[in-house]
């Protein structure tokens, strides 16, 4: 990993986060707490380190596997005195602390999703709440992920996260608007909503759904460029949102919206709260109300009982909805969740093909999208550089998971800018294009 040198920088702290943009929140305001106190602290840098915090995911199988190859690692590092002490952090930790304890006797501690001060205490740092908002960004300085919520509500029966996370609790608008200030402040114009789900945001602390409100608050940050929706959950979906990502040129016609299948009878085994009618209503909505909006969306495949019929059904769904971007997923039992007691039938290798057969659908269909783009222009944020190719994105792409356009230009391009693009090649997962008149903004 290192070679067998001993630390040589006391006093380092590195913070290494596995899993979603939400832990990757939950470690920047460590980081940011641990700044303010003074202390030298990194992200997920090699070499060593007089402290490792392992930030860790336990949403599905493969993420638990990680997230425990991950731990072996450094406590392996720790025994070679590489790393001073290994600490555990995040959702594996919080849902599994007594068990991983148990076994990983060289982890020096173990903390919830909601002990930050704890940690921070054994750290030797005290937690400071005057920094709400302030946080140490891991991302380019010109886009930042904004948590407007923790925990959920909904029951579907295939999720552990409101085991870990607990139910919903909203920010106060407030607090959330107050951060973006700051954000922006600091050079950020993209600013990415995230929380369990988007669309509840408010019921708890104002007795209504304020992601409206919140929305049109965040477009008069000055600043703030763009403001993309993740995980919006379909069932009781505010619509109202849509007139005004239709009509406000800083909210991108983008949506991130978990539909995960398209059968009746496993919509109702999953507890999703909607049918296949409701599915195809609430699409044809999207594209009504935002023509040209970009829907991304995630899919369980191998769900207990899902016959070839049921995946049949899931495929000709995907050829007719021709999402712009699709993730896809194999079903992973979860222990105390509603699923987890059903036969889990259908084999891995069977899992594992009709994964592959959906994302191979897809495929054609972002190839065939991309090709339509040929020989227009999009406005588009530049992310990096690499090689002889400037990196890129539309409205229409989040960081991280989405398409990228790799351009070319005459004349240095500045990163965190915008300039218009045109597009002259397409291949299925990336566009490509070059700037002829240098207006950045």
């Amino acid at each position: 990993m290192w070679g067998l040198k001993a630390r040589q920088h006391k006093h380092t702290i590195n913070i290494v986060t596995l899993g979603c943009s939400k832990n990757l929140v939950d470690s920047e305001v460590l980081m940011g707490q641990l700044r303010y106190a003074g202390v030298d602290v990194v992200h997920e840098a090699d070499g060593p380190a007089d402290v490792v915090v392992v930030n860790t995911c336990g949403f599905i199988n493969d993420a638990k596997e990680e997230s425990i190859d991950t731990i072996l690692r450094y406590a392996r590092a720790k025994q070679e005195g590489l790393v001073g002490k290994v600490f555990v952090m995040g959702c594996l930790s919080q849902r599994y602390r007594k068990e991983l304890a148990a076994e990983l006797l060289e982890v020096d501690g173990f903390y919830g999703v909601e002990e930050l001060p704890l940690i921070l205490k054994d750290l030797g740092i005290d937690y400071r709440k005057e920094l709400v908002g302030e946080r140490m960004l891991t991302t380019p300085r010109h886009y930042a992920y904004l948590k407007i919520s923790e925990g959920c509500n909904k029951k579907c029966s295939f999720c552990a996260i409101p085991l870990i996370r607990g139910k919903h609790i909203s920010r106060p608008l407030e607090e959330i608007i107050h951060e973006a200030t700051l954000l922006a402040s600091k050079g950020v114009k993209e600013i990415i909503l995230i929380a369990q789900d988007l669309t509840y945001y408010g019921m708890d602390l104002y007795k209504e759904r304020k992601l409206k409100s919140l929305l049109e608050a965040l477009a008069r940050i000055e600043g703030i460029v763009w403001v993309r929706l993740h995980y919006a959950y379909p069932s009781d979906f505010p619509a109202e949102i849509l007139d005004l990502v239709c009509e406000h040129p800083k909210i991108c016609k983008y949506i991130d919206i978990p539909l995960q299948h398209i059968s009746d009878e496993l919509l109702r085994s999953m507890n999703r709260g909607l049918t296949r009618e409701k599915t195809l209503n609430l699409l044809h909505t999207f594209r009504e109300k935002v023509p040209g909006i970009a829907i991304r969306t995630t899919l369980i495949v191998g769900y207990p009982h899902e016959t070839e019929a049921h995946f049949e059904e899931l495929k000709a769904f995907v050829r007719l909805q021709r999402f712009d971007r699709l993730g896809v997923f194999t079903y992973s039992p979860e222990e105390k969740t509603a699923a987890y007691y059903l036969h889990d039938g259908v084999p891995d290798e069977v899992k594992q093909s009709r994964m592959e057969a959906l994302m191979e659908i897809q495929q054609e269909i972002s190839l065939e999208k991309n090709r339509e783009k040929v020989g227009q222009t999009f406005e588009v944020l530049i992310d990096r550089q690499e090689g002889e190719y400037y990196i890129g994105r539309s409205e229409f792409d989040s960081p991280e998971v989405d398409n990228e356009i790799l351009i070319t230009s005459p004349q240095p391009l500045e990163t965190g800018c915008f300039y218009p693009v045109k597009i002259e090649r397409a291949e299925h997962f990336d566009l490509f294009g070059n700037v002829d008149t240098i207006m950045s903004t």
